[in-house]
């Protein structure tokens, strides 16, 4: 044998152990992965929550109350200049979306950060439209909310006659 020849055999060996290595490793590697039990994948913080939560009556007090009647989708009226109430969105206790006021020819956005419970929140409103105006300066405000009680949810039994 000349030391070509062995040069060329050392080569193979070289080669052929290279490719079955790898071939091992992958081979492996798929069936560690296969095993594997992976953990469920939590959903986001951000998920959206159900907006039932939010139909009834609520106090809108921002100096005045006033009451606020919404559905289950989170829209809803109140009496002042003939206003409404539009969900936008409900997601990790925060509640937005959009006013409105025929009465007064006004528009705008509201967000409200609800307690743990739903059972009141913190908001802040601002102006998007004052009549032609898309653009108006004038700021809005923060006001508080808090869900209206019956009777049967504060467990008061009326009087009897």
């Amino acid at each position: 044998m000349s030391l070509r020849d062995w040069k060329i055999g050392i080569w193979k060996v070289g080669i052929l152990s290279v490719m079955l290595l790898s071939s091992a490793a992958c081979s492996t590697s798929i069936l560690q992965h296969e095993e594997t039990v992976l953990p469920p994948i939590p959903a986001p913080s951000n998920a959206p929550e159900d907006r039932r939560v939010l139909a009834g009556e609520w106090d809108y007090e921002d100096g005045a109350v006033v009451t606020l009647t919404l559905d289950e989708q989170g829209n809803g009226t109140y009496p002042w200049k003939e206003g409404r109430f539009e969900t936008r969105s409900l997601s990790d206790h925060t509640w937005q979306g959009m006013w409105f006021q025929k009465e007064n020819d006004r528009e705008g956005g509201f967000t409200v950060h609800f307690s743990p419970d739903f059972s009141d929140g913190e908001g802040q409103w601002w102006y998007t439209r004052i009549g032609a105006d898309q653009a108006p300066a004038q700021k809005g405000g923060t006001f508080h909310l808090s869900r209206r009680s019956s009777h049967a949810d504060t467990g008061d039994t009326p009087a009897a006659p």
